[in-house]
């Protein structure tokens, strides 16, 4: 029986782990496996803290919402359900940018709701 050479498919295949775990230390970079488990990990993480992210930057706007509305003599929540039964729809980023960038815009707000 002659002999088969496996060719470059697996070669390909670790190579590919490989290049995802360059930036890695240590062995997690040079070798296959170590590598290929740490990419699956890192690939984990990255999925993690995408959704993170959102949840993140949700509590940095509320926080920041929450200043200004003080500022103002009101309570965030007081704040939020006011706007929704003075009918204005928009969003936290929105008003947390109002917030920072334009507070006069922001106090223009206080007008259209009654507190």
């Amino acid at each position: 029986m002659t002999r088969v050479k496996r060719g470059y498919v697996a070669k390909k295949r670790r190579k590919k782990t490989l290049i995802l775990a360059s930036g890695f230390q240590g062995s997690h970079s040079n070798c296959f496996r170590p590598s290929n488990q740490q990419a699956i990990k890192s690939l984990v993480y990255a999925n993690r803290d995408r959704n993170r992210r959102k949840r993140d930057f949700r509590k940095l706007w509320i926080t920041r919402i929450n200043a200004a509305a003080r500022q103002q003599g009101i309570s965030y929540s007081q704040f939020i359900h006011k706007l929704y039964k003075a009918k204005i729809y928009i969003n936290r980023k929105m008003l947390a940018q109002t917030a920072v960038l334009d507070p006069n815009t922001f106090t223009a707000f206080f007008s259209y709701i009654d507190y």
